[in-house]
């Protein structure tokens, strides 16, 4: 790039893993075969396609995955290729893969299609372990806050206090929760993962919509399917995301994002 270009880079930036900036035009194609040829990189860009999919670790790493993210994401990289390289679209494309409701990779707020895990039975209670929280013998929050002495850990205020739905309380020494009012949100959880982790009965939440702002501000994507099994081969998903694009790319506007045109026409 010293060569090609002004030699500066982006490199794991918000719009790719390396954006090479400032060149003059007729560097452009001299730079795609070197790149291409030479170096035998696959380039991507900012036409109007689906952009490569993302997911976090999922099953590999993470005890809170709901379903392979990694194979999901695998799956739709390998189904929808011509989608990645043939630009058909009025504007770009993204999903993302988030195992679970702690969203490590955000997809609820950056793509268009956002897979989110999730569970519908019952969050699993291990009510010993909750009582060695109570007590001090396990340190909360994975031991995240040890750097400081906080006092003793206290379950009314660091737990049942800040559930959004008020669905838990202690009776008889034993923590209870009433599931039908659960948000999944995950702060039980993470405070106290040994105690309590996700329900059986697992899937994921499929949201669309979301986006950074372009024309109209930044928007969250918003509940499509509540809750889907996630299973190979994922037809479900990829009859859903099907019959989206062609609603999409039939009544879209170009340079409009799927949530600026659900915005426009309305959800329904």
């Amino acid at each position: 790039w010293d060569f090609r270009g002004s030699g500066l880079m982006n490199v794991h930036g918000s719009t790719g893993d390396i954006i090479f900036l400032g060149t003059s035009t007729p560097q452009l194609e001299e730079t795609f075969y070197t790149m291409t040829h030479e170096l035998q990189q696959d380039l991507g860009g900012s036409g109007s396609n689906l952009r490569t999919p993302s997911c976090c670790l999922g099953e590999s790493r993470c005890e809170w995955a709901c379903y392979n993210t990694q194979e999901a994401c695998y799956q739709l990289t390998q189904e929808f290729q011509d989608e990645l390289h043939r630009p058909a679209f009025p504007y770009k494309f993204k999903f993302k893969f988030d195992g679970c409701p702690n969203g490590c990779v955000a997809a609820i707020a950056r793509a268009d299609l956002s897979v989110v895990g999730t569970w519908r039975d019952e969050i699993q209670i291990d009510q010993e372990a909750v009582q060695a929280y109570i007590g001090g013998e396990i340190p909360p929050n994975g031991g995240a806050h040890a750097g400081r002495d906080w006092g003793p850990f206290d379950i009314q205020k660091e737990v049942l206090d800040l559930c959004p739905t008020k669905c838990m309380w202690m009776e008889d020494g034993k923590l209870k929760i009433d599931n039908k009012e659960c948000t999944r949100c995950m702060h039980c959880i993470n405070v106290m993962p040994r105690a309590l982790r996700p329900g059986k009965d697992k899937g994921a939440t499929i949201l669309c919509g979301a986006k950074a702002p372009i024309l109209d501000g930044a928007q969250m994507s918003s509940l499509l399917i509540p809750f889907m099994k996630m299973e190979e081969p994922y037809d479900d998903l990829k009859e859903v995301i099907e019959n989206i694009w062609d609603w999409w790319m039939e009544e879209a506007k170009n340079r409009e994002r799927l949530g600026e045109l659900i915005k426009r026409q309305g959800f329904q």
